[in-house]
């Protein structure tokens, strides 16, 4: 297939100071959990994105001395010249298919509780730092600032020499001592570096000055500033001050990149923004500086990236979450394939790895995270083995993918679904308020599934142990997912809650099948992450009074790893739901709870006339039990059906095993890891 002359302009060349860039695809710098704890990972991540097609490909955070580090999170870091092989790997890769590489260098002052060097942070200002650590970061003198700029000029030299061709000077989400600076209320100085937005832009002028004399004769510099901050008059502004300081900076480096501020309004989920969202407060900064300028959106139609480039808006299309669900998206726009472009849900969940330091993870792309450490391309996978029949049962995203991977490696495939859709659990998901962007799970597979002449789906197909044996085929998958209990058995309740024979108690399956309860209607959160919340926005916007009960000291805690635990506590708030937190729900009867704080032990009773309970999912597994000794030649259990998870679990749980049938079972640990030899000079 060819490129649709349309999207001619996407695969134009870019300069960025004096390098090139072979299109207009830019990863802009993320987070991926891997950094230097897990090298070969971050490498192999980054070198896959180049093979996609992406022209500019940048790391997440790169720490520059130790008064400023983020241990134990997984970043990257350039203390030293010890730190540079780790990096020059991954350029390498990034530099086989022709792409560029961008370092992200940062001194994040307020935001590292330097646990791991213990030495004190520094700050423009005195102020406890920004983390939940009993922990203070003393002001900056002169001294301190001149030692700043020296360790990212030399920095910025490291990362030339390890073979970036962009180096980033960071000054967005407040997460740099440089964004520091400029805040107004992060800087309280007197001296020539507070006060004016000129006196508390000059740090950053003389960082980019100096990088651009470091190392600007064959390296990129390029800018990343939040231009909105949503504070009002006390941030930046894109009317305001955020405008000014582009125009004051306007042509000194030699890319601007562009966002808003903080991490949860820059990398917003779809459950509350829309593709896009970002335009409004970026679209004026070309109109300051000839130097080009790339943005991100969570853009994933071709159509909005054209409309972006010709309506001279950005010069780059930025990502780091479509990236992540599609490494090879600038390709198969390209190739004329972009039916075939896995889009990104916006559900975060790739930011909840980087939050607990361990691998990233998506939700549409199962192989994120294990292109070094299991060896899964995101779109080669090897030849079927044998020549087998697999029946799955059950088309949630477990068995679709794993009958979309079986079915690429050549198998023959029966998917039969008991509903009248494919999707499962995703299928009923996505008519949650603010979910509908999670149904590009089911739609991605479903269409695929549907280019592959060997696998056959089935719908309203429930099917019995019997008619599984009589099927014959020679190896069966249970995908048949998971239900919500009622039963009230949890975390905060391992037995379970006393709930008399009157009440009126129903599950979040019930309240997606359509049960609508007049209020009050109390719903009780043990879960901690989006149904809960999301149930009692349903609800409530449905005209129910509604009570949110949770044991957590807010709503939906586990959010906060996908950076919307405040907007979705602020969106009750709003809707006027009534948030009782730190109370256990103890006993369920006619027209009232029971409640007992989980601190004091003391009891309360509210009122309710039903009961809404998000507590835990079991297996949906007697078809498991039905067919175990049957003689089958093998009879395997997938995704919710053998641990309810998260989505993103279960989509793993379906392709693990495609990439894995066929072969013989292996005791094993099932992934490569990173060891450091004895006297490998890393160590010292």
């Amino acid at each position: 297939m060819t490129r649709d002359p349309r999207y001619d302009c996407l695969f134009e060349p870019v300069k960025i100071g004096p390098v090139t860039a072979r299109n207009r695809f830019y990863q802009v710098p993320h987070c991926n959990g891997m950094g230097r704890v897990y090298p070969e990972s971050m490498a192999e991540m980054r070198r896959t994105k180049a093979e996609g097609g992406w022209a500019v490909i940048c790391t997440e955070e790169i720490e520059i001395h130790p008064t400023a580090e983020h241990a134990p999170w997984s970043g990257g870091r350039l203390w030293d010249d010890r730190d540079m092989p780790v990096l020059a790997r991954m350029c390498e890769g990034i530099h086989e298919f022709g792409s560029l590489a961008g370092a992200e260098l940062n001194y994040a002052g307020l935001m590292a509780a330097n646990r791991y060097s213990r030495l004190p942070p520094m700050a423009p200002s005195h102020a406890p730092i920004a983390l939940p650590d009993p922990l203070q970061a003393r002001a900056m003198d002169k001294s301190d600032i001149r030692a700043l700029r020296r360790w990212h000029r030399e920095a910025a030299l490291r990362a030339k020499a390890a073979g970036f061709d962009i180096v980033y000077v960071y000054a967005g989400h407040q997460l740099s001592t440089i964004s520091h600076f400029l805040s107004r209320e992060r800087n309280h100085r007197s001296d020539e570096y507070g006060g004016s937005l000129e006196n508390r832009a000059r740090l950053l002028r003389e960082v980019l000055e100096d990088t651009k004399d470091a190392v600007g004769d064959t390296c990129g510099v390029a800018l990343r500033f939040a231009v909105e901050e949503f504070m009002g008059s006390a941030g930046f502004t894109s009317e305001g001050e955020g405008r000014d300081l582009v125009e004051m900076l306007a042509e000194v480096p030699d890319l601007w990149d562009v966002n808003l501020s903080t991490w949860e309004n820059d990398s917003a989920t779809s459950r509350f923004k829309a593709q896009g969202y970002q335009d409004e407060y970026v679209s004026f900064v070309k109109q300051v500086t000839t130097k080009p300028v790339v943005g991100v959106g969570r853009y994933t139609s071709p159509d909005a990236m054209v409309s972006l480039i010709k309506n001279g808006v950005l010069d780059f299309i930025g990502a780091a979450r479509p990236s992540i669900a599609d490494p090879f998206l600038p390709k198969k726009i390209e190739e004329g394939r972009i039916e075939d472009i896995r889009e990104c849900i916006g559900c975060n969940i790739c930011v909840s790895g980087d939050h607990h330091s361990v691998p990233i993870r998506c939700t549409q792309n199962p192989t994120m995270g294990e292109e070094w450490r299991s060896g899964w391309h995101p779109e080669r996978i090897a030849e079927k083995t044998e020549d087998a029949r697999y029946l799955i049962v059950g088309a949630g995203p477990a068995g679709l993918e794993a009958a979309l991977s079986l079915g690429r490696r050549g198998y023959d495939v029966t998917l039969a679904e008991a509903g009248s859709a494919l999707g499962g659990r995703v299928a009923r998901e996505r008519e949650l308020p603010g979910f509908a962007e999670w149904g590009r799970v089911a739609d991605y597979r479903s269409y695929q599934i549907s280019q592959l002449p060997n696998v056959n789906c089935y719908l309203e197909s429930a099917l019995s142990a019997e008619q599984v044996m009589e099927f014959g085929a020679d190896h069966v998958v249970l995908a048949t997912g998971a239900k919500w209990t009622a039963d009230g058995v949890g975390r905060a309740n391992p037995t379970g809650i006393d709930i008399a024979e009157d009440a009126v108690v129903l599950t979040p399956d019930d309240i997606m099948d359509g049960a609508a309860p007049e209020g009050p209607v109390l719903v009780f959160d043990d879960d901690h992450y989006y149904m809960g919340s999301v149930l009692a926005e349903k609800l409530r916007s449905n005209g129910a009074e509604v009570i949110y009960v949770t044991p957590a000291p807010e709503v939906a805690s586990w959010t906060h790893n996908t950076l919307e635990q405040h907007v979705i506590q602020a969106r009750l708030i709003e809707l006027g739901v009534r948030i009782v937190t730190a109370r256990n729900v103890t006993a369920l009867r006619k027209g009232a709870a029971d409640l007992e704080c989980i601190y004091s032990g003391a009891a309360e009773t509210l009122g309710c006339a039903a009961s809404v309970l998000v507590t835990m999912r079991v297996p949906i597994d007697d078809l498991y039990a039905a067919l175990q000794d049957k003689g089958l030649k093998s009879l395997t259990r997938i995704g919710d059906c053998l641990a309810p998870a998260t989505i993103a679990a279960a989509v793993h749980s379906g392709h693990r095993y495609a990439r894995q049938a066929g072969a013989a079972p292996d005791d094993a640990v099932p992934f490569r890891r990173q060891f450091l030899a004895p006297g490998d000079p890393a160590q010292s």
